[in-house]
């Protein structure tokens, strides 16, 4: 059983929709870096484009062997589902599938945010003060390792592992163009009910008002029911990056650094319960300082 689980997930790998997708992800990165030259924009910065890509390389290498282990225990949920007979291939499941996908990947994005050991894996794509195409390619490193058990219980639904990838790469294609300034808006209804460039301006923000908003992948309804959307205004433009900028465009220093952050945190603690707090809790806890979280310098600024 175990042989046929780690074929199928091979073949998965193998044949994930976004390997195909790279060409256009190119294509579209170079079009807008030539649009920022011809227009003077200042949206690349050279340093920075060659870390996002060194970021890139880092994440395609440790990704393999979490992205294949998370896989085979996709198939092991779904050999143990009681619903595997009942769910098919049929449109219907795919658009239920859909819907679920990107709850999924709101509540795994969320809660990326709002935990710091989830968030040190997922800075890497936020310590970038620009905001392009080679961003959107300078994925969390760290974050790889645990991405794919938030998808499990949809396998433990009677979902197909192929289907569960399937989308999750959709998914993870829609939100690269999101990546732009060169967008501006898009039209009302589609702002309402879809992730667009303004939107997840907003989430890559440093500003106090847009901390930690707009988790959607391809559908912005879920942060306007659970109460984390925030509109992009022009009286207040986005600043890029994080409250505390990080000062250097070393790949590993950007993949890891956050981890040491914590490490140097728990040193300083002398209770268990404090060591917790810094794991748990949200970015900006502090055991004997000011409370930074987002959360709480946004009821500060009110």
């Amino acid at each position: 059983m175990m042989d046929r689980i780690v074929s199928e997930a091979l073949a998965i790998l193998q044949n994930d929709w976004v390997i195909y997708a790279v060409p256009v992800f190119l294509a579209a990165l170079a079009l807008e870096w030539y649009i920022a030259w011809r227009k003077a924009l200042p949206l690349y910065h050279r340093r920075d484009f060659f870390a996002s890509m060194g970021v890139m390389g880092l994440t395609v290498v440790i990704d393999v062997l979490p992205k294949l282990a998370g896989v085979m225990l996709m198939f092991i949920c779904w050999e143990d589902s009681p619903f595997k007979d009942v769910i098919s291939h049929a449109p219907q499941w795919w658009l239920l599938l859909f819907f679920l996908d990107d709850l999924t990947y709101y509540g795994f994005h969320r809660a990326n945010h709002e935990v710091r050991f989830l968030w040190a894996g997922h800075v890497p794509h936020h310590n970038s003060q620009f905001y392009n195409y080679g961003t959107a390619l300078r994925q969390g490193v760290g974050e790889r390792c645990l991405k794919y058990l938030f998808w499990c219980p949809l396998a433990l639904l009677g979902f197909d592992p192929v289907m569960i990838v399937t989308m999750m790469s959709v998914s993870l294609i829609y939100q690269f163009w999101l990546h732009t300034e060169t967008i501006d808006r898009m039209p009302h209804w589609f702002e309402w009910l879809f992730n667009t460039p303004s939107h997840h301006r907003v989430h890559h923000g440093s500003n106090v008002r847009y901390l930690d908003r707009n988790h959607a992948g391809v559908l912005i309804i879920w942060d306007r029911l659970f109460g984390t959307f925030s509109e992009e205004t022009q009286e207040e433009p986005v600043r890029y990056g994080l409250t505390n900028n990080i000062n250097t465009f070393r790949p590993t220093s950007i993949a890891f650094g956050e981890y040491a952050t914590i490490i140097k945190d728990l040193r300083r603690t002398q209770r268990w319960q404090d060591g917790l707090r810094y794991l748990l809790l949200a970015p900006g806890w502090d055991h004997e300082g000011e409370d930074k979280r987002s959360d709480t310098l946004r009821k500060a600024n009110t």
